[in-house]
């Protein structure tokens, strides 16, 4: 392990109100956050933001770290991987443009030579469907979907075990197919 990382905490210092101590615990931990943050975020810019977010934070909850429940590293980290599901999460409520829609369309089962009003009605039902999910559901598949990340990549981003990862996908999506069999059921028998 790094040294500056298993050197004498800093948040203590930071909680007593010692003001160079905000500057030493971004040298020290300003690579750890950065990678984190990277991984979670779609471009340099939310990064940064992400970034500046997390170390608010630390600075914002120096108190609470205590040396006797854990590692500093163990509380930046724990910190970091928090407010980066936080936000993470925001953003996967927040509606989305369709960049893309037949690459869209097919993440999400339409067919592409299809009529785009029928393509877009197939993707907004893939999409209600997913919102019913629960919350570690809908997660992990929009990882998947959206984000192109693999199993052992959401598992390792996301801190849920890596066979709860797959079982959480499969599950999730086997509910979804169901609802669009549901669905075109419906309207093939509505005259």
């Amino acid at each position: 392990m790094d040294e500056r990382l298993s050197a004498e905490p800093i948040l203590p210092r930071i909680a007593a109100g010692d003001q160079t101590a905000v500057r030493e615990l971004m040298d020290r931990y300003g690579d750890l956050v950065w990678s984190l943050a990277r991984s979670f975020t779609r471009s340099t810019t939310d990064a940064e933001e992400a970034v500046q977010d997390i170390f608010v934070c630390l600075w914002e909850r120096a108190e609470r770290y205590s040396a006797e429940l854990g590692e500093e590293v163990t509380f930046v980290s724990v910190v970091a991987r928090r407010r980066l599901i936080d936000r993470w999460r925001k953003e996967a409520r927040r509606p989305v443009a369709l960049s893309a829609e037949a690459s869209d369309s097919v993440a999400f089962g339409a067919s592409v030579g299809a009529d785009p009003a029928v393509r877009k009605e197939d993707v907004a039902e893939a999409r209600n469907a997913i919102d019913e999910l629960g919350d570690d559901q809908r997660m992990v598949i929009t990882l998947s979907i959206a984000h192109g990340m693999t199993h052992e990549r959401i598992a390792d981003h996301t801190g849920i075990p890596l066979g709860t990862v797959k079982t959480h996908i499969r599950r999730g999506l086997a509910s979804v197919r169901d609802r669009l069999a549901r669905t075109k059921e419906i309207g093939r028998a509505t005259p």
